[in-house]
């Protein structure tokens, strides 16, 4: 089984990609969204891969992140939903947006996706609702991390000082922020350093 797939783009289309991997050419299925920001033909990548057998074929199915994968996953253990389908609601949303919509019994969204109609759509959110957490936290941390970020980098600003610098600092305490830091030490701290001259 394929679990990941390291290697340099040399053909890709809007379904698929080919990764040449140590001479030989992997096929792979991917949705639309993660094709797009794969890169051009000769990039080198690092994908997660699903490998799909079944009697009369054997396909995979890459994903640039492991979330997304994941929810795949889990999609496809979901009766009447195959990995086209699968495929195809990763396409339309992006993998914390489609957890929040089958969290919150959107079925609206859902079976505005091709080949979803209302009963699929149904059933996702009936079966798959409490089960993603794990993939809606983190997004919803890392939206919180970037909101945190342009904040600082905003109130330096507002200070005086220059957006690259305030960039440059405002990386810097990412660690801070991790930890769970508020906006007003943030703050104090990034006018120490600003102040010392210190990265």
């Amino acid at each position: 089984m394929i679990g990941r797939l390291s290697g340099t783009i040399v053909e890709k289309n809007l379904e698929s990609a080919v990764i040449d991997a140590g001479g030989v050419g992997y096929a792979v299925l991917m949705p639309l969204t993660d094709l797009a920001a794969l890169g051009a033909i000769g990039s080198e990548v690092t994908i997660h891969v699903y490998t799909h057998v079944r009697e009369d074929a054997l396909r995979l199915y890459g994903f640039s992140e492991r979330s997304a994968k994941e929810l795949f996953e889990k999609l496809i253990a979901v009766s009447g939903i195959g990995p086209k389908i699968a495929l195809g609601l990763l396409s339309g949303l992006e993998p914390a947006a489609l957890a929040r919509a089958i969290q919150n019994n959107d079925v609206g969204s859902l079976a505005r996706v091709p080949g979803v109609g209302k009963k699929t759509a149904e059933r996702l959110c009936l079966e798959l609702r409490d089960k993603l957490k794990s993939i809606i936290e983190p997004a919803t941390a890392a939206g919180a991390i970037e909101t945190i970020d342009i904040e600082l980098v905003s109130a330096l600003e507002s200070l005086g000082y220059k957006r690259s610098r305030a960039d440059e600092v405002a990386k810097s305490l990412l660690p801070l922020v991790h930890d769970g830091a508020t906006l007003e030490l943030l703050v104090r701290e990034a006018l120490k350093r600003l102040q010392s001259k210190a990265p």
